[in-house]
């Protein structure tokens, strides 16, 4: 019998992983976009508010934060494209571990240049 990992009743699998990864990351975008909304009607509301509010965000914990966004976007988006591969492609379900490893690649090649040029003008003067 395959061994599970000790506190867990899933074998630990790439398909669990990205599922859960997959979860946190649509909860995580669904929330900035519920703040997006929220603060971008406030400029309806009252626009000295508005400034005020997008004022606090020029700060480099924010700046992480876009980090960490950009992050889930893109495996979210790449993990999706892998998702509809395995349930529409007859070979998915044969090439998951694969296709999740593409997923990775992907989203180290587009995710790495981003942070260095994110991050020099979240620090830089």
């Amino acid at each position: 019998m395959p061994s599970k990992p000790p506190g867990t009743l899933y074998r630990g699998h790439e398909g669990m992983w990205s599922w859960v990864a997959h979860r946190i990351t649509g909860v995580g975008i669904f929330f900035f976009l519920l703040v997006h909304v929220l603060d971008t009607a406030l400029v309806r509301v009252s626009p000295e508010a508005y400034n005020e509010v997008i004022g606090t965000y020029k700060n480099p914990i924010v700046g992480l934060m876009e980090v960490g966004l950009v992050g889930a976007i893109l495996f979210h988006a790449f993990n999706g494209i892998r998702l509809i591969l395995v349930d529409f492609w007859a070979r998915g379900p044969r090439y998951q571990r694969q296709l999740m490893i593409g997923v990775g690649v992907v989203w180290l090649v587009l995710f790495v240049p981003f942070v260095i040029r994110h991050l020099t003008h979240v620090f830089g003067s």
